[in-house]
């Protein structure tokens, strides 16, 4: 199959040897070439500006500058797709999360020997990663820290960095910390009036490729003593959603947890789905976690959580679907508006990947396209509805 135009990649790691392998495995693929190599973060940056390629593979554990510090300066500078390549993916999920929250797109484990055997054991990822990193169109600029400013190349600017724009990576790293020491916005009041089964609105919220930072901008907007209870189903690895619900509770107002075998669901908490298990939802509101095989190619997968949230909570469900690959979901929101709950799908503008949102926008389930920054006023006023229906008699 002949290719109009190749992706260029800029391999980044400090190992002589793996840039090889890399090289070799890149190489390989007609769709991909390399256009260079950097041995560590401030070569990185360099060959960037250099050789503007179309998407880099980064190592985290480099000297001088390292990869979370390149990723820093280059989504602050020039921002490019930046897929992590590292055996820190494998072994140090908070590192491999900042450096998502940053605004690399995806990682890939290095296997721990490292040898080129081994790196051949995840050829197909790499290559399908970084096909997937070279169509996201990235307009972000991240904001630098002290010392990201003091690594960059060019003078460091004297104004203020900006905030970060809503664009395709919302949810820079930086931003999501301020916004947590802003002053809570009011929660909606307690409800005294629930269904006559005593239901309360149930939350799903479903993301993918980009969801990390998605997330650590849109999870602080959900205030202590938000009116219904969370269930966050992000793909990702088992290991990394313990970390994660961690990270997410040091900014957010909402009480986080990764959720657990048989407790019940309760308003004003956010439960994570971990990477290793599907969530279901009992009709007693009780979590159950099965550890059973892909389900249509997921695990977790949102389908099955949105779907038992359906028959739990009926119009008091409530489904939203952030930036992602492939089509989780698009079942899942249709069982929650037959049920005659409600759904928000992120839009395109503010999504890494336009990819599970546009899938379930497709169903025609789905109420409200917005961007990432009004989807909690909306999640806001439809819990208010629910809860001023219930009280009349109108679910």
């Amino acid at each position: 199959m002949a290719f109009d135009k190749r992706i260029r990649v800029l391999i980044v790691d400090d190992s002589a040897f793996m840039r090889k392998v890399l090289q070799s495995i890149i190489s390989a693929d007609p769709s991909m070439e390399v256009c260079g190599e950097a041995r560590d973060g401030k070569d990185a940056v360099e060959k960037t500006e250099q050789l503007n390629p179309d998407v880099l593979t980064m190592d985290i554990n480099m000297p001088h500058v390292d990869g979370l510090q390149a990723t820093e300066i280059i989504m602050s500078k020039q921002p490019k797709p930046i897929v992590i390549v590292s055996s820190e993916s494998r072994d140090g999920a908070d590192i491999t999360l900042k450096a998502l929250e940053l605004g690399a797109i995806d990682f890939v484990a290095k296997p721990s020997s490292g040898i080129d055997l081994d790196m051949n054991s995840v050829r197909e990822e790499l290559v399908r990663k970084l096909r997937l990193a070279s169509k996201v169109r990235v307009v972000r600029t991240a904001v630098r820290t002290k010392l990201g400013a003091e690594i960059a190349t060019s003078a460091p600017r004297t104004e203020p960095a900006p905030p970060p724009v809503a664009a395709r990576a919302s949810g820079a790293a930086a931003a999501a910390p301020a916004m947590a020491k802003q002053a809570a916005p009011a929660a909606a009041p307690a409800p005294t009036a629930t269904r006559g089964n005593g239901k309360f609105p149930v939350v799903v919220v479903a993301a993918s490729t980009g969801g990390p930072q998605t997330l650590m901008n849109f999870i602080p907007r959900f205030p202590a003593g938000f009116a219904g209870a969370v269930i966050l189903v992000q793909h990702m690895p088992g290991t990394f959603t313990s970390q994660f619900s961690t990270q997410l509770a040091e900014i957010a107002q909402i009480k986080v947890k990764e959720a657990e075998q048989g407790e019940l669901l309760q308003p004003g908490v956010l439960y994570v789905c971990p990477g290793s298990h599907h969530l279901r939802v009992t009709q007693t509101g009780r979590i159950t976690l099965d550890d059973g095989p892909r389900i249509s190619g997921y695990r977790p997968c949102a389908d099955v959580t949105m779907e038992t949230v359906a028959q739990f909570a009926g119009p008091m469900s409530i489904g939203v679907v952030l930036t992602g690959m492939g089509n989780d979901s698009s079942r899942g929101v249709q069982i929650i508006k037959d049920q005659g709950g409600h759904v928000i799908a992120q839009d395109e503008a503010t999504s890494v990947i336009f990819g599970m949102n546009a899938e379930a926008i497709k169903t025609g389930a789905v109420d409200q396209v917005l961007g990432i920054e009004n989807i909690f006023p909306a999640l806001e006023k439809r819990v208010l509805y629910v809860y001023g229906a219930a009280r009349v008699g109108a679910l």
